[in-house]
């Protein structure tokens, strides 16, 4: 089968994102605290996964996240880093960044 759609130019954004035309100006947050726990850890690390070296996006988690911050450095290395905005007791927010 042939396919018959018409071919869509591409613009500098569909190059370089998802072309919906979104922007990713300042730092995303990842509120964990909404997510079930069953599927936490795997969530962040899928977003972690989409950072591009230099980006950075904010954790926001129920508990100081020491086993999730062991595995990201298991997995990672020095690739990605993080340090603390706030520590409880409500929240705990992390800065990560992507370094590699």
């Amino acid at each position: 089968m042939t396919d018959t759609r018409p071919e869509l130019p591409l613009t500098q954004k569909s190059r370089t994102g998802c072309g919906c035309g979104c922007t990713d100006e300042g730092v995303p947050a990842l509120d964990a605290r909404q997510i079930p726990h069953a599927i936490r850890h795997a969530t962040i690390f899928g977003a972690l996964g989409g950072l591009r070296p230099g980006q950075q996006m904010d954790l926001i988690a129920p508990h100081d996240p020491l086993p999730l911050l062991a595995q990201i450095s298991e997995r990672e290395g020095d690739a990605v880093t993080w340090d603390y905005r706030e520590r409880g007791p409500e929240a705990w927010t992390l800065r990560l960044t992507r370094t590699a």
